[in-house]
């Protein structure tokens, strides 16, 4: 009986239980749930900036006005010369004086005339005989074998009797001069002064040239220009060679190849 009505129960509560099972199929499925919101952080935002202009345009430049200045005409330091006068290539042994002082030697090689000074502090000269020149344009070869320093040679120019005359210098470090003897007094118008065509030392070979016009005397060495002086003092005279010991030591030049040239007008 008991048993009867445990069946009789569950029969009747079937029913609900299926009702209960189909509203429950009918509900919709939950959807899973979300992540949790997470802040992501905006890209930052460019600052837009300025271009950099590294050749920035400029106003064009508009020069002063140049004054126009006068042209200075160029002096014109080439020499000027005509005909030959004469020509000496010292094989005639008796055109220049000649022989041994205290200073030491002047003699003849062959096609030249040397002068080799062995004293200290020796001067020697020799004069070409019969020579007066009065304007000239005159070039000679002077080649020092032994010299050093302040050792000189070079010409001595419108030469007389009295001991008046220019001295044409040129010395071994490189140097050259004019120095004027006029009764009894030295002085020099042109002081030594360092030129580029003056080869220092020796042994060395130079042209030397001169060109005389009334007053203005020019000088030149190995085809360069070195210095002009107006020097109405001695008007003419002759002419002649010198070397010169500025110390101890013996110094050797030797003189060739003159040529001696009228002056153009």
């Amino acid at each position: 009986m008991l048993e009867w009505k445990r069946m009789k129960t569950a029969f009747l509560a079937l029913p609900l239980i299926l009702l209960l099972i189909g509203q429950a199929a009918c509900l919709p499925l939950l959807a899973p749930p979300l992540p949790p919101l997470t802040s992501t952080p905006a890209p930052p935002t460019q600052t837009a900036t300025a271009t950099v202009v590294w050749f920035p345009a400029t106003a064009t430049n508009t020069p002063f006005p140049t004054p126009t200045l006068p042209v200075t005409p160029t002096l014109d330091t080439r020499p000027g010369y005509g005909g030959l006068l004469f020509t000496d290539d010292f094989s005639d042994t008796q055109g220049w004086t000649q022989g041994q002082t205290g200073s030491g030697l002047v003699a003849f090689g062959k096609n030249e005339l040397t002068l080799a000074v062995t004293r200290e502090r020796g001067y020697l000269t020799s004069q070409r005989r019969n020579t007066k020149l009065s304007d000239f344009y005159l070039e000679i070869t002077a080649t020092p074998t032994i010299c050093r320093g302040q050792d000189e040679y070079g010409l001595l120019l419108r030469t007389n009797g009295a001991g008046n005359l220019y001295r044409f210098s040129l010395t071994c470090d490189g140097r050259a001069r004019l120095d004027r003897l006029y009764q009894g007094q030295a002085s020099s118008p042109q002081p030594l002064q360092y030129f580029g065509t003056v080869p220092p030392g020796a042994p060395s070979q130079s042209r030397l040239a001169v060109q005389a016009q009334g007053r203005e005397l020019s000088f030149y060495a190995n085809d360069g220009f070195l210095f002009m002086v107006r020097e109405p003092t001695l008007p003419s005279g002759g002419m002649g060679v010198f070397s010169r010991a500025a110390g101890p030591d013996v110094v050797t030049v030797s003189f060739s190849n003159l040529q001696v040239y009228e002056v153009k007008p």
